[in-house]
């Protein structure tokens, strides 16, 4: 079972990076997936859960209306498309699959290893 995340960079701030965690060794249908980070000296915190079998969306206030993630079950992956970048939204993304979302991973029973995102001021 292996989950590894692409896409992260150096954006300026009011940019956009367009993150993908791709799955190998299970099939995200009966999952929940979910796009954590991490900033340094912070805690984990939660970003967006989609659910692979009906589609159901969650979102942080952090990202609301900002962030969009959206998953293609043909290609087991699954997609962060993040827009109007802040500074703030600096940290390592990981995404994570399991049964159920909270904020801080608790029902997540896979990680990947994460991808950076920078975003300058």
């Amino acid at each position: 079972v292996q989950l590894v995340e692409s896409g992260g960079g150096l954006v300026q701030a009011g940019g956009s990076l367009r993150l993908s965690c791709a799955a190998s060794g299970f099939t995200f249908d009966d999952y929940t997936i979910g796009w954590f980070r991490q900033a340094p000296g912070q805690e984990r915190e939660g970003v967006s859960s989609i659910s692979s079998s009906d589609g159901s969306t969650y979102y942080e206030d952090s990202v609301k209306g900002r962030f969009t993630i959206s998953c293609d079950n043909a290609k087991n992956t699954v997609y962060l498309q993040m827009n109007s970048l802040k500074p703030e939204d600096t940290a390592v993304y990981y995404c994570a699959a399991g049964e159920f979302y909270t904020d801080h991973g608790e029902g997540m029973d896979y990680w990947g290893k994460g991808t950076l995102v920078t975003v300058s001021s």
